[in-house]
């Protein structure tokens, strides 16, 4: 099945790499049209899954991640209309230059081909990993978790149905027909069928992709995201920040997991009382046990743990060299960001991070495709090869040379 899916798509990818920006971008907006004209059969079909769900016991966080509504969906075809809007990357030249002997050389982008998506509770997925691969001249294969199929079913087929009537054919975004987790082995062998996978979901789901798979990995693991509080921090902005970066929505891959509190810090009584009071846990160390009665013991483990739930660890520290260090030791190298009004603390913050996103006085919830200007997300990547950090549009394109001669011979 794997392979004709795969040659289909191929096929339809072909097509879909010719097809202009005006075209691409009607077909889009289209399939968004499409998206709001099925919103009552979408949400029924969520509906079925929110149920199944509840019943099975998932927790709260991945009911969030699962659940759709009136509003969510109108922002999901509203995505997909940003999407449509932004610059067009393939045919792009990245750089130009001409050679001594008059050949010109030019890198332009290129789309990557066709990219299997694996992914779990969040139906959003479908039409963000769709329509990304559609601007960017690619196909998609797409296999959604069993948590959201009724769901992911809804949503495929109405932007297939609206990408199909501006003339892109129906096989570059394939959902596959079944749950059955051989398909997911088979996804992950297709090496010279499949050019791309990229995992979204959790450890385990990814962890696997990235030990199984013969085709290249655009992913991330983990989402260990630190929040520093400097000893120079606003006290106002510090309580503010951390109650966004951690309770907005708790089960986002952005969402803050270890607070690192300054030692010199002279409010940070308030932050973590905000937090608790909010109906957050904390779990720190003993000078942060210090602050409030009711923060519990961490453990090891809590440092490198990523809770996606109203769990927090803190942790007091002696100042930058400290933090970074905590960071350096356990961040998975997702988001990192520092609250601070010292100009030089907050650049030596940015310079020294290593993470694929690194953000000075701002929540670290902002580690969102749509909230960088760059429309929807295929996910984010922390990885060092060929793309970081949230992936939309550039990242799903390689490139190619084009070298123009006028009967240059090699001496």
């Amino acid at each position: 099945m794997i392979a004709q899916m795969a040659q289909a798509g191929r096929a339809a990818q072909r097509i879909l790499a010719r097809m202009d920006d005006p075209a691409k971008a009607r077909a889009l907006h289209a399939a968004a049209a499409a998206l709001r004209e099925d919103e009552a059969t979408i949400l029924a079909a969520n509906a079925l899954d929110v149920a199944a769900g509840e019943a099975r016991g998932l927790t709260g966080a991945m009911l969030d991640r699962l659940r759709l509504d009136s509003s969510r969906l109108t922002g999901i075809a509203d995505a997909v209309d940003a999407v449509a809007e932004l610059p067009d990357p393939v045919g792009q030249i990245i750089d130009s230059t001409t050679r001594p002997n008059g050949m010109k050389l030019q890198r332009i982008r290129i789309p990557v081909g066709l990219i299997g998506i694996i992914y779990e509770s969040r139906p959003n997925v479908t039409a963000d990993a769709a329509v990304l691969c559609v601007r960017s001249g690619n196909a998609a294969l797409l296999r959604g978790g069993s948590e959201a199929v009724h769901s992911n079913r809804a949503i495929h087929a109405a932007l297939v149905r609206g990408l199909a009537a501006a003339g892109v054919p129906k096989a570059a975004v394939q959902l596959l027909p079944d749950q059955d987790r051989a398909l997911v082995g088979a996804m992950l062998a297709a090496a010279g069928e499949v050019d791309m996978i990229v995992p979204r979901g959790g450890k385990s789901l990814v962890a696997r992709v990235q030990a199984d798979a013969r085709v290249p990995v655009l992913a991330h693991l983990d989402g260990i995201c630190h929040s520093y509080v400097h000893s120079s921090a606003d006290p106002d902005m510090a309580v503010e920040l951390a109650h966004n970066a951690k309770l907005r929505r708790t089960g986002i891959c952005g969402a803050m997991e270890t607070l690192l509190l300054d030692a010199a810090f002279p409010a940070s009584h308030r932050v973590v009382a905000d937090l608790l009071d909010a109906g957050c846990e904390l779990r720190g160390d003993a000078r942060a046990q210090a602050l409030d009665p009711r923060i519990l013991p961490a453990s090891a483990e809590d440092w490198d743990t990523e809770y996606l739930d109203a769990i927090l660890s803190v942790a007091v520290v002696d100042g930058l060299d400290e933090a970074l260090e905590h960071i350096a030791r356990h961040s998975s190298g997702h988001t990192d960001a520092i609250v601070s009004d010292d100009d030089a603390v907050r650049e030596r913050f940015l310079a020294e991070v290593d993470s694929a996103i690194v953000m000075a006085n701002a929540s670290s919830q902002f580690a969102d495709g749509g909230e960088f200007g760059l429309g929807a997300e295929i996910g984010i990547a922390t990885g060092r090869l060929h793309a970081r950090g949230p992936v939309a549009l550039e990242g799903l394109t390689t490139y190619k040379w084009q070298v123009r001669g006028s009967g240059q011979a090699r001496p």
